[in-house]
């Protein structure tokens, strides 16, 4: 069995500005980045009681999540990884598109993207199953090289409802019902391909917590 600590990058604007963020590479804000600072600390405290001692960390290739890890390694020590196949999902011409105008700027894939079709293509975007497939993977990857052990993975909010959703065994058409908190801690297990939810959205290690859940 591996133990995956599944983690939210921080904040950035768009977070705040609540803007689709997709593959558009948007750096962390100064609440994101003391986000990560306060993590890393927390799970640097662990390590040291011996409660979560982790054994290696990734990171989503995009530089929100990658500053994220930075700052977690330079309180963990134990170095950093990318991964491309935990990067958020790419939503072609929604991009950088308020969440709440989506239809106001582009209805078609707006409507799209609302329906949850697990097979509907959005111009320049993934399809969820594809999504899904590339998440899946990269995780049952990293659980087979890490068998017995406890990793970390820096990621993203659609990332995470993917990752939930299989955990949970929750089909990718229902609703969404997790919460995708910023620099939160969600731990699940993988033992053979199967997935199982340890624990969901602990942010008990912020100071202040920014409540920027995100619709995917």
């Amino acid at each position: 069995m591996t133990e995956i600590l599944i983690i939210r990058h921080g904040e950035t604007p768009w977070n705040v500005e609540r803007r689709v963020q997709g593959w558009h590479d948007v750096a962390l804000n100064d609440n994101g980045r003391a986000q990560a600072t306060a993590l890393g600390r927390h799970l640097a405290h662990l390590q040291q009681k011996q409660e979560h001692v982790l054994d290696a960390l990734y990171s989503s290739d995009l530089t929100r999540a990658r500053e994220t890890a930075v700052l977690l390694d330079e309180a963990l020590g134990i170095g950093m990884a990318l991964v491309q196949g935990v990067r958020e999902r790419r939503y072609g011409v929604l991009e950088g598109l308020p969440f709440d105008r989506l239809h106001d700027h582009n209805p078609d894939a707006a409507k799209i993207w609302a329906s949850r079709d697990p097979d509907g293509m959005i111009e320049g975007a993934e399809t969820l199953r594809e999504f899904q497939d590339r998440v899946v993977t990269s995780l049952n990857d990293l659980a087979r090289k890490h068998i017995n052990q406890r990793i970390a993975v820096v990621t993203h909010g659609g990332a995470m409802d993917i990752i939930w959703r299989q955990a949970s065994g929750i089909s990718l058409q229902d609703p969404q019902r997790a919460k995708l908190l910023n620099a939160s801690i969600n731990r699940i297990s993988i033992e053979n391909d199967q997935w199982q939810v340890i624990q969901w959205g602990d942010v008990g290690h912020l100071s202040q917590q920014s409540g920027h859940d995100v619709t995917v």
